[in-house]
């Protein structure tokens, strides 16, 4: 039995997988679809010799199965596996690294992903259980960022925070409870920034395993939290404020 392919939809996931020099299987364009990036990627998949087979936009729809393709699909082989403790090894004074602690809906992934990596973090980490697959609805929230940045999967997330401790890292939950606010905190130097579930943030253990717990103030009476994903941009983007 061969292994399992991942599925890419998007024009910007496919293009970034191929940058990213993953192992393309082969890549599926709509037939009649037609503008400069699909004559970009075209060209592209031409001179990387890479196997291309324009199909009836009918196809590309069964195939993404209601995900929205822009009319090109990839087949890839799985991404290489990456350990925290490789992460951790690179021993960045500067490291910043994104928890995601039961983050169960794929866009809301994808999108803590492309924050974190426009943010310049080292990985993103969530929990081999009950949490979002990085499947192709991540992938495309994500923009091509599943391609560049590693996403750490790990049995237990309370272990994590613990290597993460272990490692030199400041790790701080963001949680509407946080008796600390955002922008009273130092970002600089090693952080880890734990996102909890949607509508219920963090788990017990996880609140109590961090070494502090931030709320973002709300400029509204009645808003009591933000999105998960959101919340991860603007704590990440805290951290870069700080580090500039």
């Amino acid at each position: 039995m061969g292994l399992q392919k991942d599925r890419i939809i998007g024009l910007h996931a496919v293009q970034a997988a191929i940058g990213a020099g993953r192992a393309i299987e082969r890549v599926l364009v709509a037939r009649g679809a037609s503008n400069p990036r699909i004559q970009a990627l075209l060209d592209e998949c031409r001179r990387r010799k890479l196997p291309l087979r324009i199909e009836p936009r009918e196809q590309l729809d069964r195939i993404a199965d209601g995900g929205v393709h822009q009319g090109v699909i990839a087949f890839a082989a799985p991404k290489a596996h990456v350990e925290l403790s490789d992460v951790l090894a690179e021993d960045r004074p500067d490291g910043l690294i994104v928890l995601a602690d039961g983050v169960e809906d794929p866009h809301n992934l994808g999108a803590i992903v492309r924050s974190a990596e426009a943010a310049g973090a080292q990985a993103v980490v969530v929990p081999r259980r009950r949490s979002a697959a990085s499947n192709d609805a991540a992938g495309k929230a994500a923009a091509g960022a599943l391609e560049r940045l590693p996403l750490v999967r790990t049995v237990n997330i309370n272990r994590a925070i613990e290597q993460a401790q272990k490692a030199g890292y400041w790790v701080y939950g963001l949680d509407e409870r946080g008796d600390q606010q955002l922008w009273d905190v130092d970002l600089r130097g090693k952080i880890a920034l734990v996102v909890g579930r949607e509508g219920e943030g963090l788990h017990r253990l996880t609140f109590e395993r961090c070494d502090g717990i931030l709320s973002i103030p709300m400029a509204l009476d009645g808003v009591s939290s933000l999105n998960v994903s959101v919340a991860a941009g603007v704590a990440l983007f805290e951290a870069v404020r700080q580090r500039r």
